[in-house]
C-alpha cells in the first residue's frame, strides 16, 4: 500500500485555477465517497483552503495516478490539463509535507496558525464520510501531535509577520489593555478588514470605521461590531480616537497636523497611537512632530516583521528537525504493517471494528436513538466483536486438548505479566 499526497498551493498555481479546484465542505464530503470509490483507492482525506487544495490517499501498489485522473474528471478538466501545476509527494516525502503543511511551514506566511484548524476539519470531514482506517487515522493523530510540539517546543508562531496583525501589537504595547481603547480605523480594504478583526477578538472597547463609501464602512462594521462614518466626518470624531489606523488608496494625506493638532486639544494632551499602513501616506508625515502622538509608518512595520520573519525562520530549522524525527517514526509503524507484525495486526484488526461499530453507534444517534441506547450499543457490540475469535479458538483448543494455546493465553491475558511499553 502506497501513501501518496498530490496537490497544488500559492506556489505551483493561479488564484483562478486555485479556485476552479477548490472543494468547499459539502462538495468534499460527496467527493470523498467517490475517490475512495475509485479502483486501488482505500483512504482519502481532501484538504481545500484559499491557498491550496490537496488529496491523501492510500493507494494500491500501481494505482498511484488514480487520484490525478479523478481530480481531472471531477472538475470536468482535460487529461492532463494540471499536470504542470500538480506536486506529487509518496510514502515518507507524503508524511513530511502532511507535518509541513499542518505546522506552517508550507504556509504563505511562515508559521501561520490557521493551516492546524484546517487540517483538522478536513480530518474531520474524512471521518464523517468514513474514509479513513487505521493508518492514515494515525498519521493524522501522529500529525496533531507533531504540530503541538512544534508550536510547544519552537518560537515558529511567537511574532506577527503580516502587517495589520503587527500594527495591533504595536497598539496592545502601546496600550496594555486594550479592552478600554477606542480604536479608528480608516479604509475598509483587505489589510484594514483584517486589523479589524484582529481588535475585535481583542474586544476594543469601540471600534469606529472610517471609508469614502460609506456603505463599505457600514458592512466593516456590522461585522465586526463598531460603527461607520463617512470620511468628512473625520475630523469629528478623531478626538475619540486612542488608536488610529490607515491604510486608504488616497493620493493625499487624509489626516493633516492641523486636525491632529485640534484632537490633542481636545483630548486633553492625552496620547494618540496612529499607525499608517498607506503608501502614499494617509497620515501626514508633520504629524510625527505633535507632541503625544506615536506616529507609525509601514517602514516602521516592515523592520518589525523582517525582525520576526528572521525569528521564524530560525525556529523553522528546528521544527524541520522535529519533523524528520517523527517521519522516521510513523513510517518505523507503517513498515511494521507491512511485515506483518503480530501486534500491529492485532491493533490494525482491533482499529477496523471499533471504526466500524462507531459508524453503527453513530447511524443509531442519527436515527433517533437515545446516547445511553447507542453507548450501550457500542459496548456491546465491540467486545462481542473483540472476543469472538479468542473465545472460538481457545474452545476449540479445550476440545482438542491444545494445552499449549491454552497456557499461551493465560501468560497473554495476565496483566501482571504486562509490560509498560508506551510505543507498542
Amino acid at each position: 500500500m502506497a501513501l501518496l499526497a498530490l496537490g497544488l498551493n500559492h506556489l505551483t498555481a493561479p488564484v483562478d485555477l486555485r479556485e476552479r479546484i477548490a472543494f468547499g465542505p459539502d462538495e468534499a464530503r460527496a467527493a470523498l465517497s467517490e475517490l475512495v470509490g475509485q479502483n486501488g483507492v482505500h483512504e482519502a482525506m481532501i484538504l481545500s483552503t484559499c491557498n491550496r487544495t490537496e488529496l491523501y490517499c492510500s493507494v494500491a501498489d500501481g494505482a498511484e495516478p488514480v487520484p490525478a485522473d479523478w481530480l481531472h474528471r471531477h472538475h470536468q478538466l482535460t487529461g492532463g490539463k494540471l499536470d504542470e501545476f500538480l506536486y506529487r509527494h509518496d510514502d515518507a516525502a507524503a508524511v513530511r509535507h502532511m507535518f509541513r503543511v499542518a505546522t506552517g511551514l508550507d504556509s504563505m506566511v511562515l508559521g501561520e496558525p490557521q493551516i492546524l484548524g484546517q487540517v483538522k476539519d478536513a480530518y474531520q470531514l474524512a471521518r464523517e464520510a468514513h474514509t479513513l482506517k487505521a493508518p492514515m487515522e494515525r498519521l493524522l493523530q501522529h500529525t496533531f501531535a507533531v504540530a503541538k510540539r512544534v508550536r510547544t517546543d519552537t518560537r515558529i508562531g511567537a511574532n506577527p509577520v503580516s502587517v495589520a496583525y503587527t500594527a495591533v501589537r504595536l497598539a496592545e504595547q502601546r496600550f496594555a489593555d486594550l479592552t478600554g481603547a477606542c480604536v479608528l480605523l480608516i479604509g475598509a480594504g483587505e489589510t484594514i478588514e483584517l486589523a479589524a478583526r484582529h481588535l475585535a477578538d481583542a474586544k476594543v472597547r469601540r471600534l469606529i470605521v472610517a471609508n469614502r463609501t460609506i456603505e463599505t464602512a457600514q458592512n466593516l462594521a456590522h461585522r465586526c461590531g463598531g460603527y461607520a462614518i463617512g470620511l468628512s466626518d473625520l475630523g469629528q470624531h478623531l478626538a475619540e480616537a486612542d488608536i488610529v489606523i490607515a491604510s486608504t488608496a488616497s493620493r493625499e494625506p487624509i489626516v493633516t497636523k492641523p486636525m491632529v493638532e485640534a484632537a490633542i486639544r481636545a483630548r486633553r494632551r492625552k496620547p494618540m497611537f496612529m499607525v499608517d499602513i498607506a503608501v502614499p501616506r494617509d497620515i501626514a508625515a508633520d504629524v510625527a512632530k505633535v507632541e503625544d502622538v506615536y506616529l507609525y509608518t509601514i517602514d516602521d512595520l516592515k523592520q518589525v516583521i523582517d525582525e520576526n520573519l528572521r525569528s521564524r525562520e530560525a525556529a523553522a530549522r528546528e521544527a524541520e528537525a522535529i519533523i524528520e524525527l517523527q517521519v522516521e517514526r510513523y513510517m518505523a509503524w507503517r513498515r511494521a504493517l507491512d511485515l506483518g507484525n503480530p501486534v500491529q495486526d492485532l491493533r490494525r484488526h482491533a482499529e477496523t471494528d471499533r471504526d466500524d461499530v462507531l459508524a453503527r453507534a453513530q447511524a443509531l444517534l442519527a436515527r433517533g436513538k437515545t446516547p445511553e441506547e447507542a453507548l450501550a450499543f457500542l459496548a456491546n457490540t465491540l467486545t462481542n466483536k473483540l472476543l469472538h475469535a479468542p473465545s472460538a479458538n481457545l474452545r476449540a483448543a479445550t476440545l482438542r486438548g491444545d494445552t499449549e494455546l491454552i497456557k499461551a493465553a493465560a501468560r497473554l491475558f495476565d496483566p501482571a505479566a504486562a509490560t509498560d511499553d508506551k510505543d507498542v
